[in-house]
């Protein structure tokens, strides 16, 4: 299991990193947080405008992804 979300961590990493504009609306919750702290400066402030709009939705296990990955930003 841990095999296969580090695979799609890395190949999500890999397809951010092609793109030089990314729309975040379009992206998952999920993924969000997974790419969090590798968000281009120039995209943080929309980055940041994205996470804060689904922080109040986000599940139980999804906000503590996020406030995991908050701590190592």
């Amino acid at each position: 299991m841990t095999r296969i979300v580090n695979t799609f961590l890395a190949t999500l990493l890999f397809t951010f990193s092609l793109n030089a504009s990314e729309n975040f609306s379009e992206m998952s919750t999920q993924e969000l947080i997974a790419i969090m702290g590798f968000v281009k400066d120039a995209e943080k402030k929309k980055f940041n405008g994205e996470l804060k709009i689904r922080v109040p939705t986000m599940s139980a296990q999804e906000k503590k992804k996020y406030e995991e990955n908050l701590k190592k930003k």
